[in-house]
């Protein structure tokens, strides 16, 4: 390609997407972008050797979206992807590019949400599916799912399905679509399982290869925090309560999401508002000018609505929600630390959030310091300086005298000491804002983590037994099952990590497995009613049996074992484990 830039008005999109580009705040394409979008909008097939965060989500949904037929309800577009969260993420991407497309309509489909619901949605006609692969899998076996007029297919973050054990699902449901259909793959490495489907399914596929070049400002501290005993809002007003930070963006994921944290923290007395893209461009520019007239100090935005803003006083920003790519990242925090001024970011990570984690640091060259929440002592402190130097203000610009007159008449009145008296008016004055801290509770006893573990998960957490029940599950080898279908189904559906799922045994017509104890009545609701190799497992307690280690002899055929972090089946590397040969006694 030349050096000359590219602007997405010379890459002959249709002006309904165009609009929602400029709306978004688009200029130029990135380099995945400028070179996939004219091959799939010719109808090749491309494969893209791309980090995450490089925008490669742009660079397949708006060709994709110019050839889709709104007059037909049948899915045209299908979107594999490793785990919810990324589907949701694109889905949500496809639905924004498609605002100006009226009629227009996207469904993400995922393990743990329900069955009743996606059914409907799929009756009702997507133009594009986005799915992992076990819930795809899933509808095309029971017939809820039609892909026979499907025009194209994306496989995104391939090499992460081939780690987390679904590349056989995806082979699968490959060979089920239309021969006909366009095919984008997506992959940061290009594994030799990954290189087999390229083979096999694509057609003559252009291979584009993008290097990340994704750097931040060194003005800007970046600390995280891990989501831990306290609830994130709480966590929220720590961190806002004992720092001076001028303006503070705060990015939450979803609309709804702003809204919400932006009422709860008027409600705990800060200056905030939501920005999002429910609001019209005459409100959204009021509400950010009310920034940066101080008449406003925190704004609760998403990435759409934050796009480009520009406010010097900004010294904090807080990724309340982890962003899922790393580009996202970047610009998010690039609403601080403007000018060559100093500058804060606070990311919220859960424990199950910590390979996004890892992406960012990895795409950023640069490590995220942990960082603990301010002590309860620090908080009360602050508050207790804070409270005094409103009731400095009041006593040294106020009129007091009438209020004088009314304590000492209080006094009188309910024949208390005026020492008492004060005490009990201070009381109600800061119900709202405690200036005497409850004791923190006493810290939970934390397991001993095996932090000096390999990115590749070499290493598994011990599994305390006592605390697992055991389930039976109404499938078994007879039906075809396979250690890594339960793993993957469970995983998915009851949101549970692999690592906390122990042993896994196959009789000829049922197989137990190893859960937490305590499991919640609506997960093993949500359980029953999933389908494994075609039946449904109908999970049951298995009452009075005690979980054990497996035993280390005579273990029956397909045994989990519990060895690295690919248990879905595959070996360290992320292939899929080859069946053993049964010995017959």
């Amino acid at each position: 390609m030349s050096d000359t830039p590219v602007a997405f008005s010379d890459l002959e999109l249709p002006s309904s997407l165009l609009k929602s580009i400029t709306e978004l705040g688009y200029e130029t394409p990135s380099p995945i972008q400028a070179e996939c979008i004219p091959l799939l909008l010719k109808g090749q097939d491309v494969l893209g050797m791309a980090q995450t965060g490089t925008g490669k989500t742009a660079a397949f949904a708006l060709p994709l979206l110019s050839r889709i037929d709104l007059k037909s309800n049948k899915p045209q577009v299908l979107v594999l992807a490793p785990t919810r969260e990324l589907a949701v993420q694109v889905a949500e991407a496809f639905q924004v590019y498609a605002r100006h497309m009226p009629g227009f309509h996207v469904l993400p489909i995922y393990g743990g949400q329900s069955y009743t619901l996606q059914l409907k949605q799929l009756r009702r006609g997507p133009h594009v599916v986005v799915g992992t692969p076990g819930r795809v899998m899933d509808h095309l076996d029971r017939g809820t799912l039609k892909i026979d007029e499907l025009k194209a297919m994306v496989l995104d973050e391939a090499d992460e399905m081939l780690r987390m054990g679904f590349i056989d699902d995806v082979e699968t449901i490959m060979a089920k679509t239309p021969a006909t259909r366009q095919t984008a793959l997506f992959s940061a490495t290009m594994p030799e399982q990954i290189r087999r489907i390229t083979k096999r399914y694509m057609r003559e596929p252009t291979e584009v290869k993008i290097a990340s070049k994704t750097a931040t400002m060194e003005n800007i501290d970046q600390k995280c925090w891990i989501v831990s005993g306290t609830n994130k809002l709480d966590a929220l007003v720590r961190i806002l309560e004992t720092d001076e930070f001028g303006g503070i963006i705060i990015f939450a994921r979803t609309k709804t999401a702003t809204t919400e944290l932006a009422e709860k923290l008027e409600a705990r007395g800060y200056a905030a508002a939501a920005l999002n893209g429910d609001m019209n461009q005459q409100l959204r520019e009021r509400t950010v000018q009310r920034l940066k007239d101080a008449k406003l100090d925190i704004l609760v935005a998403t990435d759409v609505a934050a796009r480009g803003l520009d406010v010097q006083r900004v010294g904090l920003v807080v990724n309340y929600d982890i962003p899922y790519d790393t580009e996202a990242y970047v610009h998010r925090i690039g609403r601080t630390g403007r000018a060559g001024r100093d500058g804060k970011a606070i990311m919220f990570v859960a424990p199950r959030e910590r390979r996004l984690l890892k992406q960012i640091e990895r795409a950023t060259r640069q490590p995220i310091q942990q960082m603990d929440l301010p002590s309860r002592d620090l908080v009360q402190n602050k508050r207790l300086e804070s409270f005094r130097e409103q009731v400095s203000n009041i006593v040294s610009k106020e009129d007091i005298a009438p209020y004088r007159e009314l304590v000492d008449q209080l006094a009188v009145d309910t024949e208390l000491e005026v020492l008492d008296l004060a005490s009990a008016l201070l009381y109600m004055a800061q119900k709202e804002k405690p200036l005497i801290l409850p004791p923190e509770p006493e810290p939970r006893p934390r397991r001993e983590r095996e932090d000096r573990e390999s990115d590749r998960g070499e290493k598994r957490e011990r599994i305390n037994y006592e605390d697992l029940d055991v389930y039976r599950l109404e499938v078994g080898r007879s039906d075809g099952v396979q250690v890594k279908n339960i793993v993957g189904a469970i995983a998915n559906e009851a949101d549970i990590n692999s690592r906390h799922i122990g042993d896994i045994r196959l009789h000829d017509d049922y197989s137990t497995v190893q859960l937490p104890k305590g499991m919640p009545t609506e997960v093993l609701q949500q359980l029953k009613g999933v389908f494994i190799c075609r039946k449904k497992i109908d999970i049951t307690l298995m009452e009075g049996e005690i979980a054990r280690p497996a035993p280390r002899s005579d273990k029956p055929r397909g045994e989990y074992k519990g060895k690295g972090r690919n248990d879905r089946g595959g070996n360290d590397r992320g292939a899929p484990r080859k069946p053993r040969p049964r010995r017959d006694a």
